[in-house]
């Protein structure tokens, strides 16, 4: 099996070390660009300066931030040739003008064509060590897995003829796709093929059959081209927390613009990733982090006071925590202040809140209105089980009732769930089932469109409605 972590090990010990040379190389540049030969003798002379020696460790660190955010070691196998090469340039112009700006802009130079000259030197040099060592790591890697010396093992999601063509396509084919099939899992209301080879397996057996046999990749090839039956299935797979594919064919790409995963041979679409990029996602969960924790801190005072008033309010504990379905069907505990009397669903049966609902406390109204019961969950954020903006997690409950109705719902499970949303800013808070699915609908819409301006546009959207009371 190959090892994910020794891979991306690989691309993070070349990039530093190369790193560190090309800063090394820079400041050789420098020297004899004339900037320093004034004040230090020699060329030793300078590199053992102080603020040289400062910046030959700072400096390497922070390129590695920038490489890291772009999310260039998401992914550590079958990447684009293309995209490595202009992930690696952007990142190389990124970390050329941060270091000109915080180091090299008071540098004395004879005329302002040099700093131009620096620049672009920065770039050609930063891009050429970092670009090199990828190159090499990624040829080595694809050559490897198309000789199937190196595979991830699959199980084909699915049993019928198109799911044994499938996996025999790919086994014949000349150059690997790198997909190792170690069995077959039956899809309910399909016709399974009886000879198969290799071993079969049931859909719901699956969490012990992926942990027994290492499995890296599943891949979904469903004979009928049923979308219900489809996205069902899909969804019962996301709590395997894997790469989850799928043939273009099996399911109405409008749903959700979902990523290509291979274009050799049948290209598969992976609908467990969502439609941002690598550098988008972590773009987005470093801000969640980042606002989270400046949030939490700020409103120490005020989450004291609340606290306070919940606690005169009305009799009960000051937090009401509700089991959530986040992430890949991930269960999580959100955390509110309470804005309802104890045993509000003394009967056991979930029920949402609705207009003039005798359960709300006389501070829940108040609370509710300005969305002040959601300031903890900016503590969920910080655990990784939200985001600041997704589409709002539900109870298991009401998941079950609406993906009958709504199978392309099973979709949302790719993303982290949100404190604010598309829905919840179009649509509010929903009182039955129906307002449901209709708030369903912007979230669909969020998840075909999402990108970080799209987001910080649902949080200004958000703070109108807490400023103006509209939360209810």
């Amino acid at each position: 099996m190959i090892s994910e972590r020794i891979q991306r090990m690989k691309y993070l010990a070349g990039d530093f070390v190369m790193s560190n040379i090309a800063w090394l190389a820079c400041n050789c540049l420098r020297y004899y660009m004339g900037v320093h030969s004034g004040t230090y003798h020699s060329l030793e002379n300078f590199l053992s300066a102080r603020m040289v020696v400062v910046g030959q460790v700072v400096f390497p660190i922070i390129m590695m931030a920038v490489n890291y955010l772009s999310g260039y070691y998401n992914e550590v196998f079958r990447k684009s040739r293309l995209h490595e090469f202009f992930n690696t340039l952007w990142c190389s112009v990124v970390n050329a003008f941060l270091i000109f700006f915080l180091a090299l802009i008071n540098d004395v130079v004879w005329h302002r064509l040099q700093n131009y000259e620096m620049i672009l030197l920065l770039i050609v040099v930063i891009f050429a060590c970092v670009y090199s060592v990828r190159m090499c790591i990624t040829t080595v890697t694809s050559h490897r897995i198309k000789r199937r010396q190196w595979s991830f093992k699959t199980l084909i999601v699915g049993r019928g003829a198109a799911a044994v063509a499938f996996a025999s396509k790919l086994n014949s084919m000349k150059n690997s796709l790198g997909y190792e099939i170690m069995g077959f899992v039956s899809i309910p209301h399909e016709n399974d093929v009886k000879d198969v080879q290799l071993p079969c397996y049931e859909l719901d057996d699956m969490e012990r059959v992926c942990e027994k046999c290492g499995i890296q990749e599943l891949i979904v090839v469903p004979t009928r081209k049923d979308s219900e039956t489809v996205l069902n299935t899909i969804n019962s797979l996301f709590a395997l927390n894997l790469p989850i594919k799928v043939t273009p064919g099996s399911m109405n790409l409008l749903l959700s613009q979902v990523r290509i995963s291979d274009m050799v041979g049948d290209p598969l679409v992976d609908v467990s990733r969502g439609n941002m990029s690598e550098g988008e996602k972590n773009m987005k969960r470093l801000l969640d982090i980042v606002v989270s924790a400046i949030v939490v801190l700020i409103l120490l005072p005020v989450y004291a006071i609340v606290a306070l008033m919940v606690k005169l309010d009305s009799k009960g504990p000051v937090f009401y925590m509700q089991e959530r379905v986040g992430y890949h069907n991930k269960p999580f505990k959100i955390i509110k202040f309470r804005t309802m009397v104890c045993d509000a669903e003394a009967e056991g049966i979930p029920q949402l809140s609705r207009e003039d609902d005798p359960r709300i406390t006389r501070l829940g109204v108040f609370l509710r209105k300005y969305r002040i019961d959601e300031l903890p969950q900016f503590w969920n954020v910080l655990r990784g089980d939200m985001s600041i903006v997704g589409p709002r997690p539900e109870r298991q409950f009401y998941i079950d009732q609406i993906i009958k109705r709504v199978p392309s719902y099973a979709l949302l499970r790719q993303v982290r769930p949100g404190i604010t949303s598309l829905g919840m800013v179009k649509f509010g808070y929903a009182q039955n089932l129906e307002e449901m699915l209709e708030r369903l609908n912007y979230d669909l819409l969020y998840l075909e469109n999402m990108s970080m301006l799209n987001d910080f546009k649902i949080m200004v959207y958000t703070v109108k409605i807490v400023l103006t009371g509209r939360g209810m």
